[in-house]
């Protein structure tokens, strides 16, 4: 589309119908993304002048909601794609290859006659933009090149997952603009986690990739985790009563790696020890038979994690149940359930090294403060720093946020809505 079209679309109201699908309804929500839009086509104008035919895309945040560290195991999760996502307004050309600027980045460059992983790459967007690009190669997509501007509301470290956004946003511009939108919903998932694994070199799952390629809220199931199975849950947290408030305790994620890695360390430990690979293939009452042996084997914080797996596992497809069901009070029951689960079994709220910086333990203090102390509160997604999650009453919104930006810093504590699409052109 010429760009001025575009812009006296987006002015006059035009493009309201997918801004209100992808955001909400409410005006000031439109009257921001219709700013934001605007403001990321002059961006790109700067960026790259000369342009007169653009195309704009748009890929979500995601919300883990239950199974928390299960997907690495084979589990089940349940999640769900959010308002705060990666936009791009995109160019396509001839000229083999593939420009992509960001705000407060260098822009990105990736020659199209040579997708090659590049070790010094490792750990950085321009070695997804050319895992995401080489893999699509390989399907077979002939590739000619794009200069492409970007601005996100998935602020990295937010818990919210920017890189599969931002994956999801790359394949989505090259699936539309060179593949004739040949690759569904999984099949993106899947080349951004091919990306995020062989190029940048980082040992991802699928969970991601998943719920922020295919969007609303799912539940998977990764018994295949080449091939996970997905179910919709329809389900409206906003006319039930609640809205879905995700808080950044500002702790740093630096030097947790091993924390992180030790979870599915320790969980594939037992499976091991039980002649598995991971734990979604052992029988759980021989695991409990076993908890004498393994505890010598594997140590006592191992046998703790592999409880809270079978717990957990169960718990994501019940909870699935209970949305299906419009169930919400037995959700909720599942829901703190499975809060309990990761503080007591998986201990993934604050870091052992680290045992001074308890941001996501206060953070859960201080909902239960202000909502009760049956507040519908969790760690959200990985843990051991970061973010919270929480149900909040629409009528207890303000105060909520307020009180823990108050704790946290301004803008902390965000509003986020279920979005019912993953990557998606604005057409």
């Amino acid at each position: 589309m010429k760009k001025e079209l575009f812009l006296q679309k987006l002015n006059t109201g035009g493009f309201d119908p997918i801004l209100r699908t992808l955001y909400g309804a409410d005006e000031t929500i439109l009257t921001r993304q219709r700013a934001r839009y605007a403001d990321v086509i002059r961006r790109f104008d700067e960026h790259f002048p000369g342009h007169e035919d653009i195309r704009v895309f748009s890929a979500p945040g995601r919300s883990e909601i239950g199974g928390n560290h299960t997907d690495h195991q084979r589990g089940c999760a349940l999640g769900a794609a959010v308002s705060l996502d990666a936009v791009a307004v995109v160019a396509f050309h001839d000229e083999g290859v593939i420009r992509f600027g960001s705000v407060g980045h260098a822009t990105h460059e990736v020659e199209l006659d040579d997708l090659t992983m590049r070790a010094y790459e490792r750990d950085s967007s321009i070695s997804l933009i050319r895992g995401i690009a080489a893999r699509f190669a390989q399907m077979g997509a002939d590739i000619r090149g794009f200069d492409a501007y970007n601005v996100t509301d998935v602020k990295s470290g937010s818990g919210l997952s920017s890189s599969a956004a931002f994956e999801t946003l790359v394949g989505t511009i090259i699936n539309h603009g060179y593949f004739s939108g040949q690759a569904d919903a999984m099949e993106i998932a899947k080349i951004g986690q091919y990306a995020e694994n062989v190029y940048y070199d980082k040992a991802s799952g699928l969970l991601d990739q998943s719920i922020s390629a295919v969007g609303g809220f799912v539940f998977l199931d990764f018994l295949d985790s080449a091939n996970p199975r997905i179910d919709r849950c329809a389900f409206d947290f906003e006319k039930a009563g609640y809205h879905l408030c995700i808080t950044d305790t500002k702790g740093s994620h630096a030097d947790l790696t091993d924390e992180y890695a030790a979870v599915p360390a320790e969980m594939k430990s037992i499976a091991h020890q039980l002649g598995k690979d991971v734990l979604r293939e052992v029988d759980e009452e021989e695991f409990y038979r076993a908890i004498p042996m393994l505890r010598k084997g594997c140590g006592d914080r191992a046998v703790l994690r592999a409880i809270h797996f079978f717990g957990e596992n169960r718990r994501a497809a019940q909870e699935a149940e209970a949305l299906k069901a419009g169930d919400i009070d037995t959700f909720f029951r599942l829901y703190r359930a499975s809060a309990d689960s990761s503080a007591r079994l998986l201990q993934n709220l604050y870091s052992c090294k680290k045992p001074q910086e308890q941001g996501i333990p206060l953070g859960l203090a201080v909902s239960r403060l202000i909502l009760g102390s049956d507040a519908a509160v969790r760690v959200h997604g990985g843990g051991f720093a970061g973010t919270v999650q929480a149900f909040v009453p629409i009528d207890r919104t303000e105060e909520y946020t307020a009180r823990m930006n108050a704790v946290f810093g301004e803008n902390s504590c965000c509003v986020v809505r279920i979005r019912p699409d993953g990557g998606v052109e604005i057409k």
